[in-house]
């Protein structure tokens, strides 16, 4: 038997350990199980590391839904790079994204999203998310349409919220992903490549 202490985790590692251990939880578990003390105890951390790191459930939560969002934005940036600069190419990569990050996420994402509405914090953090991939998509589809920034705006929210409905049908078993990513990215080439409204 190893008389060797284990090995410490640098405060990185450890946030990380931890974020793995709570989307176990919800996995398995769902999101209401998820709390500070229960994560604590299933990562075998005190409790006083679980607040250190997260200060309180919603700091926890919103670090689950961050990381998944950060992964997501990445790849997102690195596949428009390589496609070709035509809006139906684009927009067929963002409809296979979208489609493609709820898939490699799986329904955590979801839950994860919905136990963020309850509380000003969770409320504003998923209000900045939806505006950095509004002026994702922005900045991604000006050089097709030309459309006002206005009216552009209101159409990558609107492209956005389509998006969301979709992928929850997909969830609910109600429509392929091929389907669900070809209905949004026909819903994006026919709203951006109308020109300008009158």
């Amino acid at each position: 038997m190893s008389t060797t202490p284990p090995k410490r985790l640098s405060k990185e590692m450890r946030r990380e350990q931890m974020l793995e251990t709570a989307r176990r939880i919800v996995r398995e578990e769902g999101t209401d199980l998820l709390t500070l003390g229960y994560l604590a105890e299933r990562a075998g951390v005190s409790k006083p590391i679980a607040y250190e790191h997260f200060e309180t459930r919603s700091g926890l939560l919103i670090a689950l839904y961050k990381q998944f969002d950060d992964q997501q934005a990445v790849a997102l940036h690195e596949a428009l790079k390589r496609t070709p600069k035509q809006l139906k190419d684009v927009a067929a990569l963002l409809g296979a994204a979208y489609v493609d990050c709820y898939k490699s996420m799986g329904p955590e994402w979801h839950a994860i999203s919905a136990a963020l509405k309850g509380d000003e914090r969770m409320e504003a953090f998923q209000q900045e998310l939806i505006d950095s991939y509004v002026d994702i998509y922005c900045g991604v589809f000006a050089p097709y349409c030309d459309l006002p920034k206005k009216e552009l705006r209101l159409r990558c929210v609107g492209i956005i919220g389509a998006a969301e409905a979709i992928t929850r049908e997909m969830q609910r078993g109600r429509v392929a992903a091929g389907a669900a990513a070809t209905a949004i990215a026909s819903l994006m080439v026919s709203w951006l490549g109308q020109g300008k409204t009158a």
